[in-house]
């Protein structure tokens, strides 16, 4: 008898003493906080830039950019390596039909509507060049946050649109718009016609 009262008092011990063990280690954890999703910490480089041609214009690209003709004519990307992003340019000659080459243009743009919230518009008009367009801004989850079209209403039409190859995350993708926003500015302010 005094050797089962024996063995029941040694393993209520080391019952008490493995249950204590184990509420010791579970108290130590620290209390888990939730966090917000993070996202990459994207760094452009700075601007600077270097003139190309595209089709019948002339205009200021980036040094960081790889101009790539395509094997349509009149068909070009504006090539971001480090930033998984282009810019589709196309370039058409007028041939009374500006009508329905905006049209195209604006039809690419509203496309997009039920993706984003809204789409402001900015003309651009520089009378010394004879370069007139609009650009759009597509605010929202759009695959493209950038389209603009460029003409002299007479002989030249180019139409481009910026593509960022990932998923359409504005908030996460803010600096790569921001420093295409930069770039299409630009492109637009330098290009003229080439005669």
């Amino acid at each position: 008898m005094i050797f089962v009262r024996r063995n029941t008092y040694i393993l209520l011990s080391l019952a008490f003493i493995g249950l204590v063990a184990m509420f010791s280690f579970c108290a130590c954890r620290k209390a888990t906080i939730p966090r917000p999703y993070g996202y990459f910490r994207i760094t452009t480089p700075p601007h600077q830039y270097h003139a190309s041609q595209i089709g019948g214009a002339v205009c200021d690209i980036s040094d960081y950019a790889t101009l790539i003709p395509k094997s349509e004519e009149g068909f070009f990307d504006i090539h971001y390596p480090t930033l998984n992003a282009d810019i589709h340019i196309s370039y058409k000659p007028v041939r009374q039909n500006l009508r329905e080459l905006s049209d195209d243009a604006m039809e690419f743009v509203y496309k997009h509507v039920q993706q984003v919230s809204s789409i402001p518009e900015q003309t651009f008009m520089n009378d010394d060049a004879r370069v007139y367009g609009v650009l759009f801004h597509l605010e929202g989850n759009a695959a493209s946050p950038y389209q603009f079209f460029l003409t002299d209403s007479t002989r030249h039409f180019l139409r481009g649109a910026a593509y960022c190859y990932c998923r359409p995350n504005a908030d996460s993708l803010a600096p790569v718009h921001t420093f295409l926003d930069a770039e299409l500015r630009h492109l637009i302010e330098t290009l003229h016609w080439k005669q």
